[in-house]
């Protein structure tokens, strides 16, 4: 996909409605993320940030503005939180956040801000810009840089609404059910691998055995993704069952995952991803996005909470 019809697609996606987390069809949401994914990852990246923005005023009683594409710009460094502050009667925020994927493609971004006033902020980034400084050089990796994944300097950049109350975005029912949407994403960019085994032309018995069982881990996550969207459906409440069931569908998306990674790998050897351009491109942004899973330290969350699902 080359870059002009990659931003043809999120203009063409952004204006797509997908049913809210918690609201009925949270199974559809899944499927609808899972095939963003496999259709293109980066492309998943943006666009699960974006409805994930937009679920989020919904669940603030507001509306997205109109033809905007959304961030989520809410990743933090210990001690390097975003000020907020107040300038004429009006908030501005400073300071230096990372990891703001789709800087200079999206729109406006949902931002948090604070250490001790932890709030989210939703900043117009169009009629803030000349008020932001972004370094794209941070990111040194060949995976995701069509996101444009940035390090974003506010410098007293103006914000349009505060959302929600201290520490509201955290503590929201709905962050767990959204918590499963990036592994929505995940499993889309694990079938994708599994798309091109099933075309490669390659039949002996070894690769037969690795597709197989690239098979069977894709059966496995569309099924958990199903599952987790009727039992959110059925729970829409929040708390630690909404906790514990994000962090299971993680896990196993991940594992699963994780195995499909391994396996392409040993199935087809290096020619893939060292020879096709956009094998090797899915197959690193499959391997760094998982890592969004937090692997260790969720499961030690996930079993001082777990219960009998």
């Amino acid at each position: 996909m080359t870059d002009e019809l990659f931003q043809q697609r999120l203009a063409e996606l952004r204006d797509e409605q997908i049913p809210l987390p918690g609201g009925g069809a949270t199974a559809e949401r899944h499927r609808r993320l899972m095939a963003v994914g496999r259709e293109d990852l980066s492309l998943a990246k943006i666009m699960e940030a974006h409805w994930d923005a937009v679920a989020i005023l919904a669940e603030a009683g507001r509306e997205a503005s109109p033809g905007a594409l959304y961030g989520v710009w809410a990743s933090e460094m210990p001690g390097r939180a975003l000020r907020l502050e107040v300038d004429g009667g009006r908030y501005r925020v400073s300071g230096e956040k990372r990891f703001c994927s789709g800087a200079g493609l999206v729109d406006r971004a949902l931002v948090s801000v604070g250490d001790t006033e932890r709030r989210l902020v939703d900043i117009d980034l169009r009629a803030e810009a000349k008020r932001l400084q972004i370094d794209g050089s941070v990111w040194k990796a060949a995976a995701f840089a069509r996101t444009r994944t940035s390090t974003v300097v506010f410098e007293g950049a103006g914000i349009g609404d505060v959302i929600g109350e201290f520490d509201w975005y955290v503590k929201r029912p709905g962050f767990w059910r959204g918590a499963c949407g990036p592994a929505a994403c995940w499993a889309g960019g694990a079938l994708g691998l599994l798309d091109w085994a099933v075309t490669s032309g390659r039949a002996d018995a070894h690769t037969m055995a690795h597709r197989g069982a690239l098979a069977a881990d894709g059966w496995l996550m569309q099924c958990c993704l199903e599952a987790a969207g009727r039992a959110i459906d059925a729970n829409p409440g929040g708390g630690e069952p909404s906790m514990q069931l994000a962090l299971t569908v993680r896990h196993v998306v991940e594992q699963a995952s994780t195995d499909m990674l391994r396996r392409f790998a040993r199935a087809f050897g290096a020619h893939p991803l060292a020879m096709d351009a956009e094998v090797s491109r899915r197959y690193q942004e499959l391997d760094l996005y998982l890592r969004q899973s937090h692997a260790e330290r969720d499961l030690e969350t996930l079993g001082r909470i777990s219960q009998s699902l």
